[in-house]
């Protein structure tokens, strides 16, 4: 077994979390080469001094071109806020490097589409953060979908809503910056987005209503200068699916009491699923069918019989994390570069969740249905 080196960019809530995946990948799934943290950056030398000494990378630096650059840094991983992305996978494509890149994956499809492109061109694997999606139940409802259990698909209702920007006297920050692209319609959004598309396929058309919630916030903690907010707090979408049924989205980053609420709910013919992250090792199913006194809701726990779970845990309903999400998330990725199968989300899949995206936006100005180009 040879070793695969990780650079990773940012040491924040993401950069700590894509550390320990690709700790715990390298010891839970059968890989051929096993990935070492071979170096981290941060323009923070303290935040960056502290993660290479709690997560144990090998090397640390203030320059991520010196890590994008570096012969023994195999991947790059991006975890900056999404206006620096594109600037830093570029550079790790012309390097020749694969790229694990947080979502979204840029400020607009424009430059999403430019990132994909060089993506393909150098012949790199490319990874985007999407982790919700590869819990071992929602790869059981997207088979129980494609095989016709639910029977014709009806109708689908999502939503993201958490209430981290609810606080009007919280101060403005990079989320907020229209440089960026939207707001709660890219950085929750895409979420369920990408969700949608995972369960049902491609949207072809939609209309959005896309409100801000905090007109103005200080510029920074406890300041009395207030900035004006350019974008949207809450975005409510209806959608027409290529399948031919429609559904319905809602982000909202303004959800007084949620901390995390990504789920749905898919009608079928012949059945309906129902999910939710609050509870995200079960996944709750109802069947139309048999004596009408004994039909509802059954509550599926997730267990050994859902791959990868039980190479977390051998015993059913004792339940997987966040964490072991992205372990799925970077395990996947790390054998696509071996040779497997490619399960994404890749940088093509992430071009085609920010086109809903800046479609919603300009669905919202324009008032009126709007078709995904």
């Amino acid at each position: 077994m040879g070793e695969i080196g990780i650079g990773i960019i940012g040491t924040g809530f993401m950069g700590k979390s894509h550390a320990i995946a690709y700790r715990a990948a390298g010891g839970i799934f059968p890989l051929n080469n096993s990935p070492v943290l071979e170096m981290v950056a941060d323009n923070n030398e303290a935040a960056g001094l502290a993660a290479h000494k709690q997560l144990g990378f090998r090397r640390v630096t203030t320059d991520w071109r010196a890590l994008v650059n570096d012969p023994a840094v195999h991947i790059v991983s991006i975890t900056t806020p999404n206006t620096l992305h594109k600037e830093m996978a570029l550079a790790a494509i012309a390097a020749g490097k694969h790229v694990h890149c947080e979502k979204p994956i840029a400020p607009n499809a424009s430059d999403a589409k430019d990132m994909l492109e060089a993506a393909e061109k150098a012949g790199v694997k490319t990874q985007v953060g999407f982790n919700y999606i590869k819990n071992p139940v929602l790869k059981l409802a997207r088979e129980m979908i494609a095989s016709g259990e639910l029977g014709d698909i009806i109708g689908f209702r999502g939503i993201h809503a958490e209430d981290y920007m609810t606080d009007p006297e919280g101060a403005w920050s990079w989320r907020l910056d229209p440089k960026g692209g939207g707001g709660v319609i890219a950085d929750l959004g895409s979420h369920i987005i990408g969700m949608a598309r995972f369960m049902l396929g491609p949207i072809t058309e939609l209309f959005a209503d896309l409100e801000t919630v905090v007109p103005t916030r200080p510029i920074a903690p406890g300041s009395t200068e207030r900035r004006a907010v350019e974008v949207d707090d809450i975005a409510r979408l209806t959608l027409r699916f290529a399948r031919g049924c429609r559904g319905s989205i809602e982000a909202n980053w303004c959800a007084t009491g949620r901390k995390m609420q990504l789920g749905f709910e898919i009608s079928g013919t012949k059945g309906a699923l129902v999910f939710s992250q609050e509870r995200f090792n079960e996944l709750r199913y109802y069947k139309v069918d048999g004596d009408p006194r004994h039909q509802g809701f059954t509550t599926i726990e997730a267990g050994p019989a859902h791959w990868p779970y039980g190479l977390f845990c051998v015993a059913p309903g004792h339940q997987i994390g966040f964490n072991d999400l992205k372990a799925i998330e970077v395990a996947e990725f790390l054998a696509s570069i071996e040779g497997g199968e490619v399960s994404g989300p890749d940088f093509r899949e992430a071009w085609e969740i920010q086109k809903v995206v800046d479609t919603a936006i300009k669905a919202s100005l324009n008032r009126h249905w709007t078709s995904i180009s």
